[in-house]
């Protein structure tokens, strides 16, 4: 039943996150999955609510089932809503309706079983009666995206915080306030904000490539001005970085213009107001609309997508110039909006629209197979015409959706259906044609053993049922590791599948038949850097890291050289962490680093940044003249490293041709001692990654013992100083000595002089062994937990100073055998495991702690982990907390049950409020009546 109710709440969550109280509800929602509804009988209209169908204007409480029981404090009712076609709809509206409840006028009001609010006793016969509050308010008719389909309110607005991003969209066309004849050309801008940077793709057609772009202000000036660089292509693609605040409300507030032009008067110039619009976020075909008419300042886009389940086409038009009215009152124009192929008319729609909001949606339901061929080929088109005196005509052919995004994919070995650690990397990019052509470029590296397939797949249905879309393996050399080819019959749903990032790619082998690397095909944001996106990247995998690392995860990227000898790199990684947490995009997954290819210990490795999620991209500058010479003869590498793989989990090697001769730091010994000894302290002041700390400024990269406790060493990374207490390591000697000034007690194996070998005494190193990792002198024969900034001291390994020689020597801890069934981690950070000596666990468990997999599994509620035994209390949608149900772990899998109740044979039945278990009535009022004076005469006191 636990699974039943679970589905049930993630119903209720759903059907609570679609109200406007959605922005407002911090809490997480459950870790449940959402059922399949089923379909109401045809013909009805209604609701689809956990499981049950509901008639139009119904109400009930939700029934969650055990042991969650009905949810008498939580109210849906099945709302009429009305489509622009005067089709009627049901939409599941649930709100708490604790806060309706009327004040009772007695003193002793009790709260009765099944009922949400406290009546009177007198009252115990009578039914209670709650009067249902729509908080969400009527919906404006004219607020298309709003109902725009059964996905475009999963908008970037309720998306998680690791995924937080708003899509803008402005139809440009020419200005018709001017004495000049206005532009022929219409284009339309896609914009993709990400905290305080502004991406956009522009698309034109009727008008050449232009020179410039202009971000207009509220204010009428230049907030932003981007100068186009030359080319053929119809796409213009940048970023506008590092938008100033008040600016950025502007933008969010849709108080901004685009202007382009073609060259310096206003002749060739179009503009428009840049607009948010959740149709945004399901769209997967478009259009540009433009007119036969010259210098006619008319055009229009349309934002097209298949519904999930069913062959209909959604789409929203945004016109722009086809009514001509300045009147104050808005005018009423009948359109005609025909959907065409080689000027037939195969579908025709007329409506009307008005002169102050000219927006248009509708659905085309039941294509049939001939017209999806079409549109799959771009070979449909939409043409809007307005009726009357004067008609006007915009029109385009539909493709699928155009941006400046990457469709790429990493694929790994913990994303395979069965996942595994193997250490092989997969990578892909692909192109998708007007005409529904899809080239591809594949490449693996890594494999266990031969690839028997590649093939591009749908999500299973089952997980031990692929779906295949497209077979690649034709096209698969073997000696390369790489397929390259194009599919050229893509299906319009197909494309749909492909531009909602709902399709995968998945590499069989002999020894994993099933799959031994897969990954989700999905578009790579635009980052503005000069990367080399058309390119195959560079492979990284934990096959490539010396020695060899067996890992899930993999990745890929893309590195250039510029003009100024800069480095552009963007990295992507797959199965590094697990994505489907958004709370793990907080945390420091790696670090991102270039090096060069050396035999020797001694290779120079230069931090490019940390990993928080899956994707890191930046510039370096201040590169040395070695390491630029090393990528260009590809004795470079990228890889990426962990707490578990300080030296590298996943590793590729790099060949990025140049010419450039002198770096910016001179050469190695120049730089290694630039690392060693101190720099000049002005010098300090004026580097940008410099961190300040106690009154003194460090460089990047460098390690200090602080002066408010010398048993801490702290880091510089990039202008943020880390901090971690020593960690001294456990000790098997009978004797140990606490030397002054240090931190952890060392082994007491001093021996008389006379016992000593001669030999010792003139092979001992008195200076003994220097760490690079925390940049100190360590004793002779003394051992420690090695320092890895930014991760701190990692108990996993320990290192020791060999006297003799004064190398220092670090192995990986290896942990000892238990005897017991269930072992546990004391703290997360533990390397090791341990028998416990009684039954204790921890409140809660960070994943991205978690340091071994083995022994009894965690359990996921929520945005909390809970190890195995854990107990907590479940928070449900609208109600809160459920203290009267408590949630155990068991061993993964998470199990409820509400609190047992003792059997009551009295009449009279009332409960508490708080309460868990009803009582009998006759017992509370002996109660009260014994307590009674003292409660009145404190009553009197207030």
């Amino acid at each position: 039943m636990l699974a039943v109710a679970v589905s049930v709440l993630c119903v209720l969550s759903c059907a609570w996150l679609h109200t406007s109280a959605a922005s407002r509800l911090k809490s997480p929602a459950l870790p449940i999955q959402s059922e399949r509804e089923p379909l109401p009988s045809k013909g009805l209209s209604g609701c689809s609510f956990g499981g049950r169908f509901y008639s139009l204007e119904d109400t009930w409480h939700p029934d969650l089932g055990e042991p969650f029981g009905v949810m008498h404090c939580v109210q849906c009712n099945c709302e009429p809503q009305k489509s622009r076609r005067g089709k009627v709809f049901g939409k599941v509206n649930c709100k708490n309706i604790k806060q309706d409840c009327p004040n009772p006028e007695c003193e002793d009001p009790v709260l009765l079983p099944g009922h949400c609010c406290k009546t009177c006793p007198k009252d115990f016969g009578k039914k209670q009666h709650i009067v249902f509050i729509n908080v969400q308010g009527k919906e404006k008719e004219d607020d298309l995206h709003k109902s725009y389909n059964d996905r475009s309110y999963l908008s970037s607005d309720d998306m998680g915080p690791g995924e937080s991003r708003t899509d803008f969209v402005a139809l440009l066309t020419g200005i018709k306030d001017s004495w000049l004849p206005s532009s022929s050309g219409v284009a339309r801008a896609r914009f993709t904000l990400t905290r305080n940077s502004l991406a956009f793709s522009i698309t034109y057609q009727r008008m050449g490539r232009p020179a410039k772009i202009v971000f207009v202000s509220v204010d009428g000036t230049t907030a932003f001005e981007y100068k186009v660089p030359k080319g053929n292509s119809d796409m213009i693609c940048g970023v506008w970085k590092n938008i100033a605040k008040p600016l950025l409300r502007q933008l969010q507030s849709e108080q901004m213009r685009i202007t382009m032009t073609t060259a310096s008067t206003r002749r060739d110039e179009v503009e428009g107001k840049i607009i948010k619009h959740r149709a945004l976020f399901a769209e997967t075909f478009s259009t540009i609309l433009t007119s036969e008419e010259e210098n006619s300042g008319m055009g229009g886009i349309a934002m097209l997508t298949l519904s999930d389940t069913e062959n209909n086409l959604h789409f929203i038009l945004i016109l722009q110039g086809l009514i001509k009215h300045k009147g104050k009152e808005p005018l009423v124009v009948p359109i005609k909006v025909q959907m065409v192929y080689r000027q037939h008319v195969l579908r025709e729609i007329r409506a009307n629209i008005t002169s102050h909001d000219p927006d248009f949606a509708e659905v085309l339901t039941d294509l049939n197979s001939r017209e999806l061929f079409w549109l799959s080929r771009g070979q449909l088109a939409i043409a809007v015409t307005t009726e009357g005196h004067d008609p006007k005509q915009v029109s385009g052919f539909i493709t699928g959706r155009k941006s400046c995004d990457t469709i790429q994919s990493v694929m790994s070995s913990d994303d395979a259906l069965m996942p595994g650690k193997t250490g092989g990397v997969g990578s892909a990019i692909f192109k998708l044609h007007d005409n529904g052509t899809l080239d591809y470029q594949v490449q693996v590296a890594g494999l266990t053993s031969n690839v028997l397939g590649l093939t591009i797949e749908q999500k299973p249905r089952r997980r031990n049922k692929r779906s295949v879309l497209y077979d690649l393996t034709p096209e698969y050399n073997g000696v390369t590791g790489q397929a390259m080819g194009s599919w050229s019959r893509l299906e319009a749903r197909h494309i749909h599948m492909l531009l909602q990032n709902e399709l995968f790619i998945n590499v069989a082998t002999a020894h994993n038949q099933d799959g031994e690397l897969r990954g989700q095909i999905k578009a790579l944001y635009y980052s503005g850097l000069d990367a080399p996106r058309h390119e195959l990247p560079t492979p990284l995998a934990g096959f490539f890291v010396s020695p060899p690392v067996r890992t899930g995860a993999s990745g890929h990227a893309w590195v250039s050289v510029d003009q100024s000898c800069h480095l552009h790199y963007e990295i992507v990684v797959a199965g590094l962490n697990k994505a489907d947490d958004v709370t793990v995009n907080a945390h420091l997954h790696g670090l991102a680093e270039i090096g060069e290819l050396d035999d020797s210990s001694t290779t120079h490795k230069r931090l490019l940044t940390g990993f928080y999620g899956s994707q890191a991209h930046g510039v370096l500058k201040d590169i040395s003249s070695e390491l630029l010479q090393h990528l260009d003869q590809g004795t470079a590498f990228i890889q990426v490293s962990t707490k578990m793989n300080p030296r590298g989990e996943i590793r590729g090697r790099v060949h990025v041709p140049n010419s450039c001769e002198l770096g910016h730091r001179g050469d190695t010994e120049d730089t290694e001692a630039e690392e060693v000894l101190p720099r000049d302290p002005e010098e300090l002041k004026k580097d940008p990654q410099t961190c300040f700390f106690e009154n003194q400024h460090h460089a990047h990269g460098s390690r200090w013992t602080p002066n408010y406790d010398k048993c801490f060493t702290c880091s510089c990374q990039k202008k943020t100083v880390i901090c971690d207490p020593v960690i001294c390591p456990t000790l098997t000697c009978p004797k140990t000595v606490q030397p002054e000034g240090k931190c952890c007690p060392v082994c007491d194996d001093r021996r008389e002089p006379k016992d000593m070998k001669a030999t010792e005494k003139a092979t001992e190193n008195p200076e003994g062994c220097y760490f690079e990792g925390d940049q100190k002198m360590h004793a002779p024969g003394t051992t420690w937990h090695p320092f890895v900034p930014p991760f701190g001291y990692i108990k996993c390994a320990i290192c020791t100073c060999k006297g003799s020689t004064g190398e220092v020597h670090c192995e990986k801890v290896t942990c000892p055998a238990l005897t017991c069934s269930h072992p546990v981690r004391r703290n997360p950070s533990d390397c090791c495991k341990e028998c416990p000596e009684e039954e204790k666990t921890s409140p809660g468990l960070e994943h991205t702690e978690m340091m071994q997999a083995d022994g009894p599994r965690h359990c996921k509620f929520g945005k909390n982990y809970y190890q195995n035994s854990d107990n907590w209390h479940p928070w449900v949608p609208l109600v809160g907390e459920m203290k009267c149900i408590n949630c155990w772990c068991d061993h993964g899998v998470t199990k409820c049950q509400r609190k047992q109740c003792p059997i009551l044979t009295c009449t009279n039945i009332t409960r508490k409020e708080g309460a868990c278990c009803p009582e009998c009535t006759d017992s509370i009022e002996d109660d009260e009546i014994v307590m009674k004076t003292p409660d009145k005469r404190r009553s009197w006191r207030h």
